[in-house]
């Protein structure tokens, strides 16, 4: 299977929901240019709040994306992101998965907020999954997307 992913993680605090702190993790990128060669991949992009959301970046496995996918009839399934059970907002209904033709790709955006042990500060994050079925170049992730899930929640 020829699949590059791209999963892009943004992590922020309190100090980041408004002022000057949202708009440095707002102005954070969602997708990146990928090094050159990958051909069935992640690339995993981590920012946060505490590195002021300097993107840190390297190349796995696929073994754990953070989503599931299956090759059939020429088509790859991409299912949804996989989900915490310590994470809020709850989301009973969920989009279905989706079918990606060779050559096409995929922006999955889901948010999360995380109460911190023994009632401390919440936690937020935004994961960002672009997903190409290849043949995938560097800049495949830096045009428009084929197809496109936005289940960003509010957060409170």
């Amino acid at each position: 299977m020829r699949v590059v992913v791209q999963r892009v993680r943004t992590s922020w605090t309190r100090a980041s929901r408004g002022g000057a702190g949202a708009a440095m993790r707002n102005a954070a990128p969602t997708t990146f240019i990928l090094p050159t060669g990958l051909t069935s991949a992640l690339h995993d992009v981590s920012m946060q709040e505490s590195d002021f959301f300097v993107p840190y970046m390297n190349v796995r496995d696929l073994s754990d994306p953070g989503l599931v996918f299956r090759e059939s009839d020429g088509l790859l399934r991409v299912h949804r992101p996989e989900m915490t059970i310590f994470s809020m907002p709850r989301r009973n209904r969920r989009p279905p998965a989706v079918r990606l033709a060779p050559g096409q790709w995929l922006q999955w955006q889901i948010n999360y907020r995380f109460v911190g042990t023994w009632g401390g500060p919440w936690s937020y994050r935004l994961d960002t999954f672009n997903v190409a079925y290849c043949p995938a170049s560097p800049e495949v992730f830096l045009g428009t997307p084929t197809h496109r899930v936005d289940e960003r929640a509010h957060l409170r």
